[in-house]
């Protein structure tokens, strides 16, 4: 190992840490400021900015951010409430289904904010450690990322393997069924092992004597606003649009299911449609365009931008400069050990803090690395099954969702150690990638 690689390992880690320590859009500042230590000082190139990675997520970060301001997401945070206290003893399932599901629909892993202080509430009026669901549900919004129809991850692995011979309702046949079945196991792992006793726990003893644990409103009944209920159905109908056009584009043994020349690719038409969806709610649901920026989805929308924009850009800067060492040992490992490309996937998204720039960093290299083209797409199956991994982003106790859980968790149980990566995410993390991956290296095989 040389003295110049050494150190631009150091600049890599070192811009990390930087940015753990600054925390939220902070994590973006440093990957900057990386990037031009590397470039200036180490004589690397800049690698490539996702641009389309950004641009979906502002996108699709538009549209529910016009949603929620015509009272939309809390309209289906109402219907998720329903849903959790109806049986609040399997909250430890319901809540990561919950979670899951509006990841799914909206495409960004932001939603499970909304749901985390109604997770508390019911977890604590059944006596049970908020810690569990919490955990469950907050990797299982990051892990349904790799499943969602509008995702940039989705669309950007959808774009590498379609030419490889998987479709895309093929791809989402599998990535959803696995990554869904994937949470439920975990959660089934992990109330069967954790002791949930609540009132056992000293924390929460210790906060419950001082006062600092709030007790328990009971559903709340919030007066909707008038487009609520027409927002979430203007968005139901743009997602289920994206999925029936880029389904339309897609190609099934070689042959287009329905259009052949396509003029507006899926990335560009899921930008589109989500725009468009955001316009009509605007005009239908009545809402002021100069408040939409003030929303809290609108902001951590943004900042989730700026995050990918500097850590991927940086993460990318890196890659790009030893691109034939890391193909030439992924190579070689891979052909081994399939199942090493999930722990790639895994150890990069811990640094690059996006699924999609995951993807879009290490994708190509592999693809390069094994030889896998249209003409030969053999061990393309890999890395259906691998995509799940690209989740990774609860190693680091500094995800806006995770740290989101720690402090509105009253009972003190959802915490992060002294250590900082004893914290109540890594074990369920671990196992709902591991068991997504594994299922899918149990079926992708079939169909590749």
């Amino acid at each position: 190992m040389s003295i110049m690689l050494i150190l631009q390992i150091i600049v890599l880690l070192g811009a990390i840490f930087v940015g753990i320590r600054l925390g939220g859009i902070g994590i973006g500042y440093a990957g900057g400021l990386g990037v031009v230590i590397l470039g200036l000082c180490l004589g690397m190139k800049p690698g490539n900015i996702p641009w389309d990675v950004i641009l979906i997520i502002m996108s699709v970060i538009a549209a529910i951010s016009a949603m929620q301001l015509a009272g939309g997401l809390d309209y289906l945070v109402q219907i998720a409430e329903k849903i959790l206290r109806s049986n609040p003893k399997y909250i430890n399932f319901l809540a990561p289904t919950v979670t899951y599901f509006l990841t799914i629909l909206a495409g960004t892993g932001h939603t499970a904010f909304s749901m985390i202080p109604v997770i508390v509430e019911v977890a604590k009026e059944q006596n049970i450690k908020p810690s569990a669901p919490l955990s469950i549900a907050v990797v299982a919004s990051q892990i349904a990322i790799t499943a969602s129809p509008v995702s940039a991850a989705v669309v950007y692995m959808t774009g590498v393997l379609e030419p490889l011979g998987w479709s895309y309702p093929l791809l989402l046949a599998i990535w959803i069924p696995t990554t869904f079945i994937g949470c439920m196991l975990t959660a089934l792992i992990m109330t069967l092992v954790l002791n949930l006793d609540l009132s056992k726990d000293p924390v929460y003893q210790d906060r419950l004597a001082k006062g600092l644990v709030k007790a328990s409103a009971g559903i709340q009944n919030k007066e909707l606003k008038k487009g609520a209920k027409l927002s979430v159905l203007i968005f139901l109908i743009g997602v289920i649009l994206v999925v029936l056009y880029a389904t339309a584009i897609s190609k099934i043994g070689g042959k287009p299911v329905l259009i052949e020349n396509v003029i507006v690719p899926r990335d560009a038409a899921i930008m589109s449609f989500m725009l468009g969806v955001a316009t009509f709610i605007t005009i239908f649901c009545k809402i002021e365009t100069g408040k939409i920026v003030e929303s809290s989805v609108f902001k951590s929308g943004m900042v989730a931008c700026v995050c990918v924009l500097g850590v991927a850009w940086l993460g990318n800067t890196f890659v790009g400069g030893y691109t034939k060492e890391i193909g030439d040992l992924s190579a070689e490992l891979v052909t081994k050990i399939p199942a090493l490309l999930a722990v790639a996937f895994f150890l990069a998204s811990t640094l690059l803090y996006s699924q999609a720039a995951t993807a879009k960093a290490i994708t190509p290299v592999v693809v390069a690395a094994l030889g896998i083209t249209a003409a030969n797409p053999g061990d393309s199956y890999m890395l259906v099954a691998s995509f799940a991994a690209v989740s990774a982003l609860f190693v680091l106790p500094t995800y806006p969702t995770l740290l989101g859980a720690v402090q509105m968790d009253d009972t003190g149980s959802t915490r992060i150690g002294k250590w900082v990566f004893n914290h109540a995410f890594l074990i369920p993390g671990f196992l709902a990638i591991g068991l997504s991956v594994g299922l899918g290296f149990l079926v992708a095989p079939f169909f590749g």
